[in-house]
């Protein structure tokens, strides 16, 4: 079909004027009328129907319309990496995923920096738990994800591409503070978790499960979702909490949070790249991930 026909069809539907579609094209009017004919013919249906005060698409017109948006889109793309190729310069659009703990600091640093090395290029990151960006992974939705725990899934490839500290957070001036504490000493405190599909969760249920110990065997009446809510629990005195340290270096500078080693849970996990198995990678996304190797190992 000729793509030439679609986007002057799509500018009369769009502009609901032939005269107005020339213009925007930068063609006669005549000409976008024959563009339209030829294409009402090869279909066999009337698109656009003239006999208003203004030009309307017919109900065959607007089904047409919304594929036909979806088709120049997709050549548009087409040529933007054709371009790329010639030119060597990254264009349209990045769109990663990334879960709360990386999300909130690593992923937005590495992206920013990235970004401004290609200008043309249109940067998009979305934060979800890290179960989300995984099945946002797998369903196709997202092309690459950034999560800070590994989840065995059929068809997708997991890479390490950074380490990560999880420390025991305490109130400022907290009994605990800057000591090692034993399990015992941790099962006395009310500790402050965050939700089921969190990275950090399972890095800390595996870790504890390996000292003998399960979450629900400690005080842990508080589920609060989200990092930035356990910080806040947790400055503000009402429990512990283990958490990245990436995530509190801010806090800690400022003596907002303090932190505590737990004998025998030593919990450092790595962050992983997440990505379709045996899925070409865009550009910008193969180039990005090559950039978060080199930063964030």
């Amino acid at each position: 079909m000729d793509t030439r026909q679609l986007q002057a069809f799509c500018a009369v539907v769009e502009r609901e004027s032939f005269s107005q579609a020339a213009e925007r094209l930068g063609v006669t009017q005549p000409a976008v009328s024959l563009q339209v004919r030829a294409l009402e013919e090869r279909i066999g249906r009337r698109l656009i129907d003239r006999s208003g005060r203004r030009v309307e698409p017919t109900e065959a017109g607007r089904t047409l319309y919304r594929s036909a948006q979806r088709l120049l889109a997709a050549e548009e793309q087409m040529l933007t990496e054709l371009a790329e190729d010639e030119t060597g310069e990254l264009h349209g659009r990045l769109a990663i995923g990334a879960s709360t703990g990386p999300g909130a600091h690593l992923v937005p640093l590495l992206l920013c920096e990235f970004a401004a090395s290609h200008p043309q290029l249109r940067v998009q990151l979305a934060i979800a738990d890290t179960q989300a960006v995984i099945d946002r992974v797998a369903g196709r939705e997202l092309e690459l994800g950034v999560v800070g725990a590994l989840r065995r899934q059929r068809g997708l490839e997991f890479e390490p591409i950074a380490r990560d500290e999880i420390v025991l957070a305490v109130p400022p001036g907290h009994a605990l503070a800057g000591r090692d504490v034993s399990l015992d000493e941790l099962r006395a405190q009310t500790l402050v978790v965050m939700q089921e599909g969190a990275g950090v969760r399972q890095v800390i249920e595996d870790e504890l499960r390996r000292a003998g110990l399960r979450v629900r065997d400690l005080g842990s009446r508080l589920e609060l979702g989200l990092p930035e809510s356990v910080k806040s629990a947790v400055a503000a005195g009402h429990g512990v909490a283990f958490i990245s340290r990436t995530g509190i270096e801010a806090e800690l500078a400022a003596g907002t949070l303090a932190t505590a080693r737990v004998a025998g849970v030593e919990p450092v996990r790595q962050i992983y790249a997440v990505r379709p198995k045996g899925r070409t990678l865009s550009r910008a996304a193969d180039a990005f991930l090559a950039f978060a190797r080199k930063e964030a190992a």
